[in-house]
This record gives structure tokens, C-alpha cells and sequence, in this order.
């Protein structure tokens, strides 16, 4: 059941380099908030030694990181994300680098990508399964235009998409209602193009999308289904997921937002994460008791209930996060769970 990342071993990388003309290589990081970073060198300064050796940079600056007077780290970049960047006007090759102290030789703890192994190891460690699987479930908007803006004398912000009521300029047969834009074809769902276009530039970096379509709320709210990893990579997936859709969409002159809830009394944009646990080929959460699920099944969610707070923190972090838990917008208000009922 496990799909795997296409190999990569550093002399495949270089390879890879001299086949595509590659002229500079990006070398990008994940800080603790979940931004992705980058700096980017010669394509001549990329050897072999480099998947060994990495690069040092000054951490100071990456916000929770380090203070400065523990500001040395080194990136050091992983072969099997290596992919052609398809925004780039000189041939770019980009590759995820694991964050590490060039002293001590340890991976920093703050790195989202060391967290995201150490959980894969501690599972597999326990012998409960030998495999987990991610498949996270992204919402965002395509925005035309925002304009905002708060001063001592002022307060304001206007949304802009082709097929909202909230675009003045936009025909009649065009605009979608609040809550009435799910699946919608064209002429009212006017980002088809452009979403298929972020799907293929996905496809083409690696990441094995499964479809789009338009979400729930108007004003250009979309969704493009991937394909479900392992976790560290579902989580390389995602970065490189939000940096293409936000690209695409700046390449047509627009905006694309993973605000929770960017327009207010319409559905919000959230996360949904799938997930299941695997050993020796047989989905772990799979039974006969509620919902057929496993004992262990209803464990996990036992478990997701019993550390809802600690998680909230996590899946929900801002204020916005919880204006889009609105009733009647089909998020959850409540903390449960059910075989069908998504309230």
C-alpha cells in the first residue's frame, strides 16, 4: 500500500542537475511555525560530500529557533526531495534540508522534520504498527484582489474574486452564492483553468495529486485532493502544495489563501487529515465493532479526544481557526466523532 518517493541518491541528484541545465540550488527549511525558508547557491557548490556535509547558515533570524549566541547550523539537503522548480526563470533545482548542529552533529529539535521522524521511529519502536499513513485534506481561496488596511483614522478590507456577490464587477451569471458553490461548473466556478494548472505543476514536482474542484463557499474557494503519505512526506507534499498553489495563482495576477476564514458568514478553509496505521500489510483500524472500526481504531480516537487541548494548540492556532468553526458551515462545533455525522 505504500507509495513510494522516487529514489534519489546524490549522484542521481547531480545527474539530474546536468540533464535539466540547472544553474542554482535551492536549498529549503521548514522553521517550528511552519514556514517554509530558503537560500539558494551556485549549482557549482553542490557535490556529492554536500548530502553529508551541508551548508552553514545563520539561524538567529528563524523565528524560535535559536538566539545569537547559538546561531550556527547547517542544512543539509535530502536527496529524495530533489525536483526541478517550475517557477524559477534560471534552471533551479530544489531540494528540503534537515536542520542540523554543526558541533554536536545532532539534528536540532525544533525541526519540524526531526519531530516528524522521531514520531515515525517511536511508532515503529512500540511494535504497534510499521507504517502509519498521512493524507491531508487542503481547502484555500483564489482571491482577484485584497486590499486592507488599519490606521488611527481608518479600519478596512475588501475581498475581490470572479465568482463571489462580493465582486461588483462580475455578471450576474457568474457569481455564486454563500454556501452554494460546491462542484459548481463553469461560468460560475471561473478558476477551472487555473486550479487543473496547479494540479499538473504538482503532478510534474512529484507530488501525485487525485483530483480538484470547487469548495463549498464562493469567492473562488477550491480543493486539490493528494495522495497520502508517510508523515514526513505528506508533510514535504504540503509545503511544496502550498508553495505551487500560491505561485500559480500570483502567476495569473491573483492571491491564494489558507486563511481559516477569510470570508466572514461564507465556509472556511481547513485541514481535514486522514490517517491509518498499518503492520504487515493490513490496515490496523479496520473491524467489526462502531463504524467498522478496530478496537485500536477506537482507540486512536479515544486518544485524539483525550488530547484535543494539548492538539488544538497545533490544528487550530489563531483566532481565526475558530471563527470558521461556525454552525450551519459544515465544520464541527463539537468535540466528538460519528460514522457519518458531521456536525
Amino acid at each position: 500500500m505504500e507509495r513510494k518517493s522516487v529514489p534519489r541518491s546524490p549522484q542521481e541528484v547531480l545527474v539530474l542537475c546536468r540533464e535539466h541545465d540547472v544553474k542554482a540550488v535551492d536549498l529549503r527549511f521548514t522553521d517550528i511555525l511552519g514556514q517554509w525558508h530558503h537560500t539558494t547557491i551556485p549549482v557549482s557548490r553542490l557535490y556529492e560530500q554536500s548530502f553529508e556535509d551541508g551548508y552553514g547558515f545563520n539561524g538567529s533570524g528563524i523565528r524560535c529557533w535559536q538566539s545569537a549566541a547559538g546561531f550556527d547550523m547547517l542544512l543539509v539537503p535530502q536527496p529524495d526531495t530533489a525536483c526541478i522548480d517550475p517557477f524559477t526563470s534560471i534552471p533551479t533545482l530544489s531540494l528540503v534540508c534537515t536542520i542540523y548542529d554543526p558541533i554536536t552533529r545532532e539534528e536540532l529539535s525544533s525541526d519540524p522534520r526531526h519531530i516528524a521522524r522521531r514520531a515515525e521511529h517511536y511508532l515503529t519502536s512500540l511494535g504497534i504498527a510499521d507504517h502509519a499513513y498521512f493524507g491531508p485534506e487542503t481547502e484555500f481561496y483564489i482571491f482577484d484582489d485584497i486590499q486592507f488596511d488599519q490606521s488611527p483614522a481608518e479600519a478596512y478590507y475588501r475581498i475581490e474574486s470572479a465568482d463571489a456577490q462580493c465582486n461588483r464587477s462580475a455578471s450576474y451569471m457568474s457569481k455564486l452564492g454563500q454556501q452554494e458553490a460546491y462542484c459548481h461548473c463553469p461560468p460560475g466556478d471561473q478558476f477551472m483553468d487555473i486550479r487543473t494548472e496547479m494540479m499538473q505543476t504538482l503532478i510534474e514536482c512529484g507530488v501525485e495529486a487525485e483530483c480538484h474542484h470547487h469548495e463549498i463557499a464562493s469567492a473562488g474557494q477550491a480543493e486539490i485532493a493528494v495522495h497520502y503519505s508517510s508523515l514526513v512526506q505528506a508533510a514535504d507534499n504540503l509545503m511544496m502544495y502550498k508553495y505551487i498553489i500560491k505561485n500559480v495563482a500570483r502567476r495569473h495576477g491573483k492571491t491564494a489563501s489558507f486563511m481559516p476564514l477569510p470570508v466572514m458568514g461564507d465556509t472556511g478553509s481547513g485541514m481535514h487529515t486522514h490517517f491509518s496505521l498499518w503492520k504487515g500489510g493490513e490496515p490496523l483500524f479496520a473491524g467489526k465493532s462502531y463504524a467498522g472500526l478496530s478496537d485500536a481504531g477506537l482507540y486512536a480516537l479515544g486518544g485524539i479526544l483525550k488530547h484535543a487541548p494539548a492538539l488544538l494548540a497545533l490544528t487550530n492556532p489563531t483566532t481565526n481557526s475558530y471563527r470558521r468553526l461556525a454552525r450551519g458551515q459544515g465544520a464541527p462545533t463539537n468535540l466528538a466523532y460519528a460514522q457519518r455525522n458531521r456536525t
